[in-house]
């Protein structure tokens, strides 16, 4: 496992921008962003792979932008035209597997980071 540290969240108004970093202890294959909101189960955002392979979430594409630098081991999530239904608490994850859908196979999360979007 890794350790993954997320920074960047914050308050912005509706159709503005945030910047996501998450910084990991080490190289993994798989890195990705879910997100959490209250009464709702966490929901996988984007995921790329340590070749730049992308996964987004229907809901966010277009809008967000998921990028790694592997020499830095750290993901970003460049999230523009926010709306309120992207209000969350983000994690950052980690797997030695190819994303697939299972959650389960992310083995190392990050304390999460709260975005909130003001209409």
């Amino acid at each position: 496992q890794v350790q993954l540290v997320e920074s960047g969240g914050g308050l912005v108004q509706a159709g503005g921008s945030l910047r996501l970093s998450c910084a990991a202890s080490g190289s993994t294959y798989t890195m990705a962003w879910f997100r959490q909101a209250p009464g709702k189960e966490r929901e996988i955002v984007a995921a790329t792979s340590w070749s730049g392979t992308t996964y987004y979430a229907g809901s966010v594409k277009g809008r967000f932008a998921i990028s790694r630098d592997n020499a830095k081991n750290t993901v970003y999530l460049q999230m523009n035209s926010l709306n309120p239904e992207d209000t969350a608490v983000y994690y950052c994850a980690a797997s030695r597997r190819p994303w697939s859908g299972d959650i389960s196979l992310f083995a190392s999360w990050g304390q999460g980071t709260q975005v909130t979007v003001s209409s």
